[in-house]
């Protein structure tokens, strides 16, 4: 049997990295702004029109909206370890998903136990 589980990436931060892993973040960062404010230009677009239950689009897109904020908070504090976390020191910036093979007999607690990638400069230095 397989079972799916999520694995951390974390970022040994450099000077390189460093700069990298902030241009990326205040990418996604103005990619999400920009989102929310595109939600809510089509909320009051949608409001206006009658058709539609008031309380119920204004739920969804409130959801959708608080969902991007929260992972602007996200990125905000990564921006913040960055500026206060030295050279050296692991970040996490990512996780994946792999796939993990169970069969009966094996020690469970083995096979889920913490696993993480890391990397340094783009390039995988550890997958323990």
């Amino acid at each position: 049997m397989q079972i799916i589980k999520r694995i951390p990436v974390k970022q040994i931060l450099t000077d390189t990295s460093r700069q990298v892993l902030k241009d990326r973040f205040n990418k996604q960062y103005d990619q999400l702004d920009n989102e929310s404010q595109q939600l809510q230009f089509e909320q009051k677009k949608i409001e206006r029109n009658k058709e539609y239950n008031q309380n119920e689009v204004r739920q969804r897109f409130n959801k959708e909206i608080r969902l991007r904020k929260e992972r602007m908070k996200r990125l905000q504090y990564q921006i913040g370890q960055l500026d206060t976390l030295p050279n050296g020191e692991e970040l996490k910036v990512d996780e994946v998903e792999t796939l993990v093979n169970i069969e009966e007999g094996d020690h469970y607690e083995e096979l889920i136990r913490d696993r993480e990638i890391v990397i340094k400069d783009g390039i995988v230095i550890r997958a323990r």
